[in-house]
């Protein structure tokens, strides 16, 4: 009699990683970002760490505010564009008075409102790394997500934030304050005001917090988008690269 085919055992499925908090989630972004970007594709939840950016932006602002003051930033910014200074000192007492006013309302207004700033600025970055990605990667990929992958990326920002703040409460000089590079994370910071500004420009591509977040986007997209490692990571490369080259380049034609 024959014997009976043996059939093959079925596979043990793999169990499913247990749902991150949205606290997990951002100690993770830290110390683990594969698991806070492996939890996007399972939820494409921002709003606790745009929350966290919002808070330490708007207390950015108030050390801002309260330390510096605004009026001092405008007069700081002017003095370190040759071009802008010498507009301004062919107007009339009057009209100085009244550009540095509005000026300074603007950027006020600007600072205090950067929650809202930094949630439309992620989401032209986001539109443009998902089209990227999309279309030059075959990344699969839901827009939702890549949102989401940009908002967490932004994290590393509390980091310069919270030492920019500590900083102007530690009693740094209002007149050398540069509002556009607030701490000493990138080789511009400690160049003179008197350098180019493409050179600054240029000198502020090295920096640790973009590096940081850098591979923070090339990670999450890698893995909500199902794309190599390496090629996602110089896929957000590239692009910082021709944002701060062109940055560079105008604000050198500035002056």
């Amino acid at each position: 009699m024959a014997a009976a085919p043996v059939l093959p055992a079925s596979p043990t499925p793999t169990p499913e990683p247990a749902p991150l908090s949205q606290g997990a989630r951002i100690v993770n972004t830290f110390i683990a970002p594969s698991k806070t970007f492996t939890d996007l594709r399972r939820s494409a939840s921002w709003w606790a760490p745009w929350i966290l950016i919002s808070i330490f932006s708007v207390l950015f602002a108030y050390g801002v505010d309260r330390q510096v003051t605004f009026d001092q930033i405008i007069r700081n910014e002017r003095e370190r564009s040759p071009k802008a200074s010498e507009q301004f000192e062919k107007l009339t007492p009057e009209q100085q008075a009244q550009q540095t006013r509005y000026s300074t309302i603007g950027m006020r207004y600007g600072f205090y409102l950067s929650p809202a700033l930094i949630l439309l600025g992620d989401l032209i970055v986001a539109a443009i790394l998902f089209a990227t990605f999309k279309f030059a990667a075959g990344a699969d990929l839901k827009f939702k997500t890549a949102f989401a992958v940009m908002i967490f990326a932004g994290l590393p920002g509390i980091v310069s934030a919270v030492l920019g703040t500590i900083s102007m409460f530690a009693g740094i000089n209002p007149e050398g304050f540069n509002v556009n590079n607030p701490v000493g994370t990138n080789p511009a910071y400690y160049m003179p005001p008197e350098t180019s500004k493409f050179v600054l420009g240029l000198a502020s591509i090295p920096d640790v917090i973009s590096i940081w977040t850098i591979v923070l986007l090339g990670i999450g997209f890698s893995i909500t988008g199902k794309v190599k490692r390496s090629t996602a990571i110089t896929i957000v490369a590239v692009w910082y690269l021709v944002w701060k080259l062109g940055a560079a380049a105008l604000a050198g034609a500035r002056g």
